[in-house]
Order: structure tokens, then sequence, then C-alpha cells
């Protein structure tokens, strides 16, 4: 839809051959589905972010720490953004909820009712918290079974090497 209307505007009123121009249109509503659409995609793509360790970090002295300090520091930032997650969906809901009960709309002219978008942006932050208890519930346990190690592998920063070999996976695969 955001790709036909940009079309619209780009080529409308361009003269195609003599006498004949492409009108130029708009598809009302587009920028509001469109902003929906990324806030909902958004909180869903937290979690796969955050399973494929894609999360920026500030890591400048993350790697010279010894592998058990890098350890801890990995699961207490799974444990401080669980906090700062739950804090912040605890508020989204009552949005949600608000916006259902009172049927509330967009003040647009689609009027949306902003419930349905609501809800897939909720779910989504309510899925992110619960893959985040359950990577610092597998951290813990990979950290007191397997070592610092097995943390690093799951929760902690990729090295060099890793992000290469995770930037090139595509190339490699084309290439056979």
């Amino acid at each position: 839809m955001v790709t036909i209307e940009v079309f619209g505007r780009k080529l409308g009123g361009v003269e195609v051959f003599p006498g004949f121009m492409i009108p130029q249109f708009r598809i009302p509503g587009s920028d509001e589905y469109s902003g929906y659409v990324f806030a909902g995609a958004t909180t869903w793509a937290y979690s796969y972010c955050l399973i494929h360790r894609s999360h920026i970090r500030i890591d400048a002295l993350y790697n010279i720490l010894p592998r058990g300090v890098r350890a801890a520091f990995d699961i207490f930032a799974l444990l401080a953004l669980f906090g700062y997650m739950a804090f912040f969906t605890s508020k989204a809901w009552p949005v949600f909820v608000e916006s259902w009960e009172l049927n509330s709309v967009s003040v647009t002219p689609q009027l949306t009712p902003l419930w349905m978008p609501q809800i897939v942006w909720v779910m989504g932050l309510i899925f992110f918290n619960l893959t985040l208890i359950f990577m610092i519930v597998y951290t813990i346990t990979a950290f007191f079974k397997q070592g610092a190690g097995a943390v690093q592998a799951v929760a902690g920063t990729m090295s060099v090497s890793e992000e290469v070999e995770e930037e090139t996976r595509g190339v490699q695969e084309m290439g056979r």
C-alpha cells in the first residue's frame, strides 16, 4: 500500500506520451496503517533479535573482561532488560484495555478501532517478556551446569568471527 502510494505521488503528473499524464493520487490512511504495522512488527522482532544476539550493546570493555565477569554482565543485562520490559508492558496493557472498553478510535478519517493495532503491539511485548524469562532461566542454568562459555554462546555479544560468519552465511550458500 505504501509502495503504491509513493509511486502514485512521484509518478503522478508525469506525461507518459503527448496528451496523457499519469494521475497523481494518495491512498488515505496508508501512513496510519503502516505505523500500526511497524509498531506491531517491531515488538514481535524483539524476541528474534534477543535469540539471535542482535540487540545493540555497548561492549567497549566487555571483550577485555574475564569470561566469568562477562557471563555475570550478560545475565545482569537480561535481568535489567526484563525489568524494563515488564514495567513497559505493565503500562501498555492498560492502554489496550482502555481502548477496548471505551471503543476508542483513531483521530483520523479512518476511525480505526485502536484496540486492533494495540493487541498486536501488546501481545508482541508479552511474547518478548516470556522470551526474556526463558533466556534468563536458560542462561543461569547454563552458567551453573556448563560454565561461563555457555552463557557467552547464548546471551553474550558475538565475537568478530561470529559476526563475519553471520553476515557472510548467505553469500556462502549462494556459492553452492
